[in-house]
C-alpha cells in the first residue's frame, strides 16, 4: 500500500465534508471543495503539521485515538472508518509485510450440504475478489447469465465492467458498478498484499475506463444487506432482498442468501425460476444419455 493511497483516500474524503456540515464559518475563497487542512485538525485535536504529515501519506506510529478523532472531524461512516484503520495497519507493519498467494479456500463439506439444503432461496458463496465459488441449485439459476457469458470462476466485477450484458442483467447498473468497486476497494485495503487482488484490479483498470473512473474515487463499502434488483433472461425483473453471512470457520468466504418478500411478485417469479432451470438440468441429462446410447 502507497503513500498515495493514503494521501488520496484522505483527500478524496476532505473534499466532500463541507464547513457548514461540522458547524465552521465558510471564510475566504477556497480553491478546492471541501475543508481545509487547518480545519480538519481542529476539528480533530492535533497540530496542522502533524495532519499534514497524515494527509501525505505518512501514517507510520498513528495511534488509535487520533486516527478514531480523524475519522470523526471527516464524517466517516464505518466502512470508511475501517479502511483508515486498515491503511494505518498496513502502514505500521514495515518490512514485516509480504505478498501472499492466492487464497483459494475450499469448501467443506457440511458447508456445502448446507448452502444445498436451502430451496427457497438463492445461496451463493463468495470469496473476496468477488468470484462464485458455489451455489445451491436456485443460485445457479439466478446467476444463469453471468455462467454463460464469463468463464469459471465467475467473477461479479469481470462480468459487471467487460460483458455488456450487464446493463440488461442489472436495471440498476451504475450503483452496481458503484458497489462493486467500493467493495473491491474495501477488500484492497483490508488485504493490500493479496496479489490476486492486486492483480484483479490492475486487469479491471487497464481494460474498463468505467472501473478507472470509479477507482479513483476512493470510496469504500461493506457489503453486507440491501436490495438488489435483477432482470433475469426467463422470468423478468427480481426485487431481492440479500443478506451477506460472515462465516468464521471459512477464512476467505462469505455466504449471500438472496430472499423475496412475502406474498410478492419475486417471490413466485423465484418459483418459476426453480422450474425453469429443473426443466433444464433434465434437458440437459436426456441429450447426455442420448449421445451415449
Amino acid at each position: 500500500m502507497s503513500k498515495d493511497e493514503v494521501r488520496e483516500f484522505l483527500v478524496t474524503r476532505r473534499a466532500k465534508v463541507t464547513p457548514q456540515m461540522v458547524g465552521l464559518p465558510d471564510v475566504g475563497t477556497r480553491r478546492v471543495p471541501g475543508l481545509r487542512r487547518g480545519e480538519v485538525a481542529v476539528l480533530a485535536g492535533v497540530s496542522v503539521e502533524y495532519y499534514t504529515k497524515l494527509e501525505r501519506g505518512d501514517l507510520r506510529g498513528v495511534s488509535d485515538e487520533v486516527l478514531h478523532a480523524i475519522a470523526a472531524a471527516l464524517r466517516f461512516d464505518e466502512a470508511e472508518r475501517s479502511h483508515l484503520f486498515d491503511l494505518a495497519r498496513t502502514a505500521n507493519a514495515g518490512t514485516r509485510a509480504r505478498r501472499r498467494p492466492a487464497a483459494n479456500p475450499t469448501v467443506r463439506p457440511s458447508l456445502r450440504h448446507l448452502v444445498d439444503s436451502v430451496t427457497d432461496a438463492a445461496m451463493v458463496l463468495g470469496n473476496p475478489r468477488g468470484e462464485i465459488v458455489a451455489t445451491n441449485t436456485l443460485g445457479r439459476a439466478l446467476y444463469d447469465p453471468l455462467y454463460r457469458g464469463t468463464p469459471e470462476p465467475v467473477s461479479y466485477p469481470r462480468f459487471i465492467f467487460f460483458d455488456p450484458a450487464s446493463r440488461a442483467f442489472y436495471p440498476d447498473w451504475d450503483d452496481i458498478a458503484d458497489a462493486s468497486v467500493a467493495s473491491l476497494r474495501t477488500v484492497a485495503g483490508r488485504s493490500p498484499f493479496d496479489r490476486s487482488i492486486t492483480d484483479l484490479v490492475g486487469e479491471l483498470s487497464t481494460r474498463s475506463e468505467e472501473f478507472r473512473t470509479r477507482w479513483a474515487r476512493h470510496d469504500v463499502r461493506l457489503h453486507i444487506e440491501g436490495i438488489k434488483r435483477i432482470h433475469h433472461p426467463v422470468v423478468g425483473l427480481l426485487e431481492l432482498e440479500y443478506n451477506v453471512l460472515a462465516l468464521p470457520a471459512d477464512d476467505g468466504l462469505n455466504l449471500t442468501a438472496y430472499t423475496a418478500a412475502p406474498g410478492s411478485d419475486t417471490e413466485e417469479k423465484l418459483r418459476l425460476l426453480a422450474s425453469w432451470w429443473a426443466s433444464e438440468q433434465a434437458a440437459t441429462a436426456e441429450r447426455r444419455t442420448s449421445r451415449t446410447v
